[in-house]
């Protein structure tokens, strides 16, 4: 099976690739290069670099390439940018989304694994969040993820696409080879790592006055390598179909920055802030669909060996992928 990967360089993307590759699949990564890295994609991959906000060029790749299925990650997913410059948003994730469609109907490619948020969601109301609950968007990062969540529905039945959407909540972690290394990095654990290799003075607690068990926001943190798995067993869904990826499970802010100064036996400086404006004192995920239907079960739920991979992975690449 020959899978496209758009955005394979990215933290997420790559690791994907990566576990494609572990079990056999041919892997084909479309990638501009403006967030991911080149170091992140595996050698055992083909890079065309490319645009997808450039209809020519991924109607060109995909006609060429022929795929059997699209994972498709390429997107920008900084909610503080979005509120600044949402036309970026919905140039890149929504126009560039439907230039990748149309280039998929063109090829006769009919299969999509695409990769959502829990920010479609908004302020939830009630936790766990579930596929049932109304979708609300708070910023313009979650509306134009869930603007192309709907244009899948009306592609499907139009067109026959066969798509999964998963939308994920804190992915965290690192495989053996790949890991997190964002250009703007604004993730709590990589941030937290930073400080321990003495490359930020401190981590900062926004807002320490929530209603939660220490006062700091709670988040469900899912490895990524339970998220590439994921991703493989919705590659044979049998239906088109949403999904909410965590592993119902909670971590305070204060839990992992102490599960941080454990595993890397390093101090780590804390400044509290005042609250960031939207954000919720609770986001954990129902994932009981997706086990029910896909199987799903994730095998690094501890927040501890999450950190634990992470941790490895700075270590041995304390200056990211270098570029």
């Amino acid at each position: 099976m020959k899978v496209f990967v758009t955005g394979g360089a990215g933290y997420i993307g790559s690791i994907c690739v990566e576990q494609l590759l572990n079990k056999g699949f041919e892997v084909v990564v479309f990638d501009n290069l403006t967030e991911g890295h080149r170091a992140a994609i595996d050698p055992r991959a083909r890079l065309i670099e490319g645009d997808l906000r450039e209809r020519a060029c991924i109607a060109s790749a995909l006609a060429e390439v022929k795929p059997d299925a699209v994972m498709h990650f390429a997107a920008n997913a900084l909610v503080g940018e979005s509120m600044q410059d949402p036309g970026k948003y919905f140039y890149n994730n929504v126009v560039g989304g439907q230039f990748l469609l149309d280039g998929m109907i063109a090829a006769r490619v009919k299969r999509l694994v695409f990769s959502s948020t829990c920010a479609t969601f908004g302020q939830p109301e009630r936790v766990p969040i579930d596929e049932s609950l109304p979708q609300n968007p708070i910023n313009p990062y979650g509306e134009s993820k869930l603007l192309f969540e709907k244009i899948l529905r009306w592609y499907g039945e139009i067109h026959g696409l066969t798509y999964v959407a998963l939308r994920y909540f804190n992915a965290a972690g690192a495989s053996g080879t790949y890991g997190e290394n964002h250009r703007v990095e604004t993730h709590l654990i990589p941030n937290i790592l930073k400080v321990a290799l003495g490359q930020k003075s401190h981590v900062e607690i926004f807002g320490g006055d929530y209603d939660t068990p220490d006062g700091t926001c709670i988040r469900d943190y899912i490895h990524i390598l339970d998220l590439a798995q994921a991703h493989l067993l919705a590659l044979n869904a049998p239906a088109s179909a949403f999904y909410n990826l965590g592993t119902g499970g909670g971590t305070s802010v204060k839990e992992v920055i102490e599960c941080c100064r454990t595993i890397t036996g390093r101090e780590i400086t804390v400044v509290e802030s005042p609250r960031r404006p939207g954000d919720p004192a609770r986001l954990i995920a129902g994932s009981d669909k997706i086990r029910r239907e896909l199987g799903w079960a994730p095998q690094y739920q501890a927040i501890d060996k999450i950190i634990s991979s992470a941790w490895e992975w700075h270590l041995a690449h304390p200056n990211g992928y270098g570029d």
